[in-house]
This record gives structure tokens, C-alpha cells and sequence, in this order.
């Protein structure tokens, strides 16, 4: 074997570089089921031997038969699938290098074999210049879309905690009131009936440990932010059968509020906002997403250990006259999402997905815990009368559609 011989099968050094390159880490990825994420390197390294071989080798063939293009296509090939591979997954810092000097070995590598004059080169080094921009591309776009994807999360979640976080000031406020309202009870009925000023005392115990599980819950959530305090308190399930009305109005859909007795007060009052922000975001979604929904139906139930909530709507076999069916949307928002964090930290589950015939059922399960403003609030709901569209009775309530009785 000659030495020119020699020296011309180095062209095919950079090609079975990043063949080993992509078979070692397809076989890792395989192994350990993890995305590779350390190719940028030994790219460049690929890249580098691209160059020489293009700028350093005679453009005469290896063996007879095969021509210098033939091997140097292949390489090509291997580096268009790396640099997609690198601007998918590598590490920002580490593609400004590998990217770029790949793209520069895959545009360069048909110069040397051109023969003419700096303008047809340059015009050839352009041309193969766009599958590496297209590679790029194709690793860039899903790596931004995924990275929007994670944004958003993070945001939904900081924006829940920081609504936690103005909850908790209205929580342990009620609960320190109590304690305070217990406390100058008890002063007055100690020397007379110190048996009432025992269960004061207890009192004061089992609401200053609900603050403290308050405070715990939400802080746990935080992550030192400050929000300011709102000026009204949270919503809760009271609110529910006007919130039904005024969107069952809205948009003429029959929607039910079914209720079974002391579901408000078997939840805490945290999980009685959350339960009303579930509510909230699952009618929202059907305004938005299914406005020819012939039905929907919220209902709260008794489980052993949680209070269900079930949001379910209809869709009808045809529309009906006048009722346009609704524009078929990719993907969602971030809100069910924020939601199921939220139920999380509560020690609830949130699940939503579509049903078989049509429509969609959204279930979330709420802890129920011991109050210890319960029977207080108990005999305040007895003793103060309440209109039927902010009472939830557990019977059915029935918003009928604009235009029907």
C-alpha cells in the first residue's frame, strides 16, 4: 500500500467517527432510557476531522470504485443528524461551538471538488448550507416549544402560591379572631363556671392548631415571595349556586348544582376556594372549548375519607338550530394544571378527561378535616337566613336555557 493510498483512506476517518458517536449513544439512550445531552463535544471533535479531511486530503479516491464525494456525503449525513440532535438537548453554552462548526463542515465539504472560480464555491457552500440550517430547526423548534411548555407551568404554579399565600392571611386571621373571642370568654366565665372555661380552652387549642396547619400547608408552597393581602375573603362553596346561575344565563345551558347535606362544612376553608376555583375553571373550559354542551352537572358527594367533585358535560348527538359547533383547538391551558398543583397540596387529586359518548368529567377528591369553627358556623348558618341562590341545599338546581320555562 502506497502512501498517497494511505493517506486517502483518512477520508473516511470523520464519517466512522460519528458513527460511532450515534451508535454509542443510541445503545446509552437505550440503556438507561435517558435522552442524550452530552454530544456537543465530541460534535465539534466530528466536525473538526471534517475539516481536515476536506482541507488536508488529496479529493482523489480511497480505494478503486469509490470516489472522495461518496464517503463525504455519508459524513454529511451523520452531522445533520447530530447538529439536530445538539440543538435539541445539549446545553445552550456548549452548541454555540459544535452547532456552528458542524453546519461549517457540512457546507464546506463539496468546495474542494468544485472546479471554478470564489463565486461558484461560495454558491456551493450555500446550497449545502441549508439542510444544516434545516437541522438546526428541527432541533431548535421542540426545544422551544418544550421550554415555553415549562414556563408556563412554573408560572401557573408561582401564580397558585401566591394565591396561597393571600389566603393564608385571611385563614389565620379567622382562626386568631376565634382564639381572641374565646380568650375574653373565658375570662368572664372562669370564677363562675370553670367547666365553660375549659371547653373555651379547648376551643382556643383546636383553632390554633388549625392556624398552625394553615400556616404550614401554604408556606410549604411558597418560596418566600410576598403578595399582598386581598380585601375581600376567598370564595367557597356558598357561592357556588349564584356562580352556576349567572353562567348558566350566560350562556343558556342547563346546568345542575347537585349537593349532598354538610359538604361545606365537612371541607376546610382551603379546600372549600380551591373546590370553588375547580368550579370556576371547569365552566370557564366549557364556555370556552364546548358552547353546544347540551348539559352539565356539578355535584359534590361524600367519599370515607374526601368530598368528591364531579364536573360533567354533554355534548348533544346533533346541534341544535342557531348553536354552531365549536372550533376544534390544539393543545390547552395552563389553569388545570395550576389546579391539580393546588389539589395537590391540599392532599387532594384532580383528574379530567373526556367521556366515551362525548362530552368531558373533571373529578377532583378534597380532604375533609375537623373545623373548629364548625359548630359555630354551624349555628350561624342556622340562625341567619340565607337566599336560595347562595345556599347549596342538596337538592338539584336547574338554570334553564334563554327562551324555556
Amino acid at each position: 500500500m502506497t502512501g498517497a493510498a494511505t493517506v486517502n483512506q483518512l477520508v473516511a476517518v470523520p464519517a466512522l467517527a460519528a458513527v460511532a458517536l450515534l451508535g454509542g449513544s443510541l445503545v446509552h439512550a437505550l440503556w438507561t432510557r435517558t435522552v442524550p445531552t452530552r454530544l456537543a463535544r465530541p460534535t465539534a471533535v466530528c466536525a473538526a476531522l471534517s475539516l481536515l479531511s476536506t482541507f488536508g486530503v488529496p479529493a482523489t479516491g480511497v480505494s478503486p470504485g469509490v470516489t472522495r464525494g461518496s464517503w463525504s456525503l455519508v459524513e454529511s449525513g451523520l452531522l445533520l443528524v447530530l447538529i439536530a440532535v445538539v440543538a435539541r438537548w445539549s446545553p445552550r453554552r456548549e452548541t454555540w461551538i459544535a452547532v456552528p462548526s458542524a453546519a461549517l463542515a457540512v457546507a464546506a465539504w463539496p468546495v474542494p471538488l468544485v472546479d471554478g472560480g470564489v463565486l461558484e464555491r461560495t454558491g456551493v457552500a450555500v446550497f449545502w448550507l441549508l439542510p444544516a440550517l434545516a437541522a438546526i430547526a428541527t432541533g431548535l423548534v421542540p426545544r422551544r416549544a418544550a421550554r415555553r411548555h415549562r414556563d408556563g407551568v412554573a408560572e401557573a404554579r408561582r401564580a397558585q402560591r401566591l394565591l396561597l399565600s393571600r389566603d393564608l392571611h385571611d385563614f389565620v386571621a379567622h382562626d386568631v379572631s376565634g382564639i381572641v373571642v374565646q380568650a375574653q370568654a373565658a375570662r368572664f366565665v372562669a370564677a363562675n363556671d370553670p367547666g365553660q372555661a375549659v371547653l373555651a380552652l379547648e376551643r382556643i387549642e383546636r383553632a390554633g392548631l388549625s392556624a398552625l396547619a394553615a400556616m404550614d400547608r401554604t408556606v410549604a408552597m411558597l418560596h418566600g415571595e410576598d403578595a399582598p393581602a386581598p380585601a375581600e375573603p376567598p370564595p367557597g362553596i356558598d357561592q357556588l349556586p349564584a356562580l352556576v346561575d349567572r353562567f348558566g344565563q350566560a350562556q343558556g345551558i342547563d346546568i345542575q348544582l347537585r349537593c349532598e347535606p354538610d359538604v361545606a362544612a365537612a371541607l376546610s376553608r382551603e379546600a372549600g376556594a380551591a373546590a370553588h376555583r375547580i368550579v370556576v375553571e371547569a365552566l370557564t373550559n366549557v364556555r370556552r372549548h364546548a358552547p353546544d354542551a347540551s348539559r352539565v352537572e356539578v355535584r359534590f358527594s361524600h367519599t370515607p375519607t374526601a368530598v368528591r367533585l364531579q364536573v360533567v358535560n354533554e355534548r348533544p348527538s346533533r346541534p341544535s338550530p342557531g348553536r354552531s359547533l365549536p372550533r376544534s383547538r390544539s393543545g390547552g391551558g395552563l389553569g388545570l394544571t395550576a389546579l391539580t398543583e393546588h389539589a395537590k397540596a391540599l392532599g387532594g387529586t384532580l383528574t379530567a378527561g373526556p367521556l366515551t359518548g362525548g362530552g368531558w368529567r373533571l373529578t377532583a377528591e378534597l380532604p375533609t378535616t375537623d373545623r373548629p369553627d364548625r359548630p359555630d358556623s354551624t349555628d350561624r348558618r342556622q340562625h341567619t337566613d340565607r337566599t336560595d341562590s347562595t345556599d347549596p341545599t342538596g337538592r338539584a338546581r336547574t338554570n334553564h336555557p334563554k327562551g324555556t320555562t
